[in-house]
């Protein structure tokens, strides 16, 4: 009898552990990183309407990467810029260090690292 008891108990604690250790289903980061069950919409995020606006209204308007900015990756004014930091800024906003001010929705975080995974297209 303390045989079953017992071996039931290390079945209870076993699925618990792994129902504590499973990913959220709101993970921001699909495929390319530390997993998650969101995936990339079938089109590229829009750097043109998508993408310019989130780094404008996130990372530039406070100044944190406006014009002569010496943070991180400097300015992310215009696609070159946002080009050449893409690996940065996408881990930075799927770890969500940043922005430092304020903060991204999922849907946001999962446009930029999207628009990262498909190559950070000038659509």
């Amino acid at each position: 009898m303390k045989m079953k008891m017992t071996a039931g108990m290390l079945g209870m604690l076993a699925l618990t552990v792994i129902i504590s250790c499973s990913k959220s289903s709101d993970d921001p980061d699909p495929g390319g990183g530390s997993g998650g069950n969101n995936e990339c919409p079938t089109e590229t995020p829009k750097f043109s309407t998508s993408i310019s606006s989130i780094i404008s209204s996130s990372c530039t308007a406070s100044s944190c990467h406006g014009a002569g900015s010496l943070n991180g990756p400097g300015p992310l004014l215009t696609y070159d810029q946002i080009y050449a930091a893409r690996t940065a800024i996408r881990q930075a906003v799927v770890s969500k260090t940043m922005p430092k001010e304020g903060s991204l929705s999922n849907a946001q975080i999962l446009a930029i690292s999207c628009w990262v995974q498909a190559g950070a297209p000038n659509n």
